[in-house]
């Protein structure tokens, strides 16, 4: 029997296939303009006993395909401790929201804080950022340069900060510093998340964002923590979501729990 947690994100669609507690596939795909269509689909392709969506998209599948849904701070929690068992706080930027998830010696949720007002600082907010400098997303993580220079970007909004970046530039400023100076507004506005919730370790970077290893650099050197990433970080949310999926149908008596080995 298999079961499948689908991540339906702004940016893209994650999914991952387990059965009796291995995973038997990754998948992502853009999310691309027809989300639901993609969701259904991937569905289709798999045909799982049960199915799981979460993410900024989930609720498409549970108007249009009657599948039950968690939340993303569920899911990463699950997820993100599945992949690392020692994980104690998680630190998901995606592509529309900032989340900072607190974890007990159990992996139960003790708190968790989420900036989903507008998308400064999340993926989003990057993408546009590193297109104004011509830099590609993957470039734009492993730029490599003072990290203490004092430029600062003063705008997290994205409409500001773009225009902010453009005079910048205008001014014979290196886009090198310019780009240490957004990751390490964004950096700031992680931390000041993390001040919030009770930080513990091991820390986890989950989701799209933990691949830019400025971004990861910033943070640690201001908290003076060790910050852990797994090869399968884009997948977090998916496996949280499929986990759930297996759990649920144990619960409901349809099937026996298997040894996990999820990783």
């Amino acid at each position: 029997m298999s079961f499948l947690g689908i991540d339906i994100g702004s940016r893209y669609i994650k999914a991952v296939l387990i059965e009796k507690g291995t995973v038997i596939d990754w998948f992502k795909i853009e999310t691309s303009y027809e989300p639901l269509k993609r969701s259904l689909e991937i569905l289709k392709k798999y045909s799982p006993i049960k199915a799981v969506a979460t993410g900024y998209g989930r609720h498409l599948l549970s108007f249009n395909g009657n599948i039950p849904t968690i939340t993303e701070i569920k899911a990463f929690a699950i997820g993100a401790r599945a992949l690392m068992p020692s994980c104690r706080t998680i630190i998901d930027i995606g592509g529309q929201d900032t989340k900072i998830i607190s974890l007990d010696e159990r992996g139960n949720i003790k708190k968790f804080e989420m900036n989903d007002k507008c998308s400064a600082g999340t993926g989003r907010f990057l993408e546009i950022m590193a297109s104004a400098l011509a830099y590609s997303i993957d470039e734009f993580g492993k730029i490599e340069g003072e990290i203490e220079s004092p430029l600062q970007i003063s705008s997290m909004c994205t409409v500001f900060a773009e225009s902010e970046v453009i005079s910048l530039i205008s001014k014979g400023i290196s886009r090198e510093e310019i780009a240490i100076a957004i990751h390490r507004a964004i950096a700031k506005r992680v931390i000041s998340m993390l001040k919030k919730i009770s930080l513990e370790e091991d820390i986890v970077f989950a989701g799209g964002c933990a691949g830019n290893r400025l971004l990861k650099k910033l943070i640690e050197i201001d908290i003076g923590k060790r910050i852990l990433i797994h090869e399968k970080h884009h997948f977090a949310g998916a496996l949280g979501a499929a986990i759930y999926a297996e759990k649920s149908l144990i619960e409901e008596g349809g099937e026996k729990e298997n040894e996990k080995v999820y990783c």
